[in-house]
């Protein structure tokens, strides 16, 4: 198989997702980014050896990292293996960073990753702005989600 089909055939596949984004912030605004990654640690993407748990974004001398993400080692890499754990750099374009950057440092806001899926061969993150969300938001929204549930039990019984 050539390499063009393969990464064909892994095109628009969700690697990771990060479970608690969407429960823990409200989320404003979201963005595709490239992720710079180590030739083993792509090897372990394309494995499915990755956690977004805890992952959240940095700006740091204008550039934006991902920290706490973890891709765990490829087995096969020898000597040339990563730190599972580094922070690892995101890929965007300079308008989109300085909008990034003015919202976070303004705002008071968070870079927090929704999910990493490959495109075209290439690892991407979904980054999104996000507001953090209060006790009381959270336990809203389980209550919500549990009468929708009943509520739909309930019109499946008739």
């Amino acid at each position: 198989m050539s390499p063009s089909s393969s990464a064909k055939a892994d095109s628009g596949r969700i690697v990771a997702r990060n479970p608690r984004a969407r429960h823990d912030y409200h989320i404003l605004d979201t963005w595709e980014a490239g992720i710079a990654l180590t030739g083993s640690e792509i090897k372990s993407v394309r494995a499915g050896k990755v956690s977004l748990k805890g992952a959240f974004g940095v700006i740091r001398r204008g550039e934006l990292w991902l920290e706490g993400m973890n891709i765990a080692s490829y087995e096969s890499a020898g000597y040339a293996d990563h730190e599972p754990t580094r922070a690892r750099k995101l890929l965007v374009h300079r308008h989109e960073m300085r909008r990034l950057i003015g919202a976070v440092e303004r705002k008071g806001l968070t870079l927090v990753p929704l999910d990493l899926h490959l495109s075209d061969g290439w690892a991407k993150v979904t980054i999104a702005l996000a507001q953090g969300k209060k006790l009381h938001d959270k336990r809203e929204a389980l209550k919500r989600r549990a009468e929708e549930r009943d509520a739909a039990r309930a019109r499946g019984r008739r």
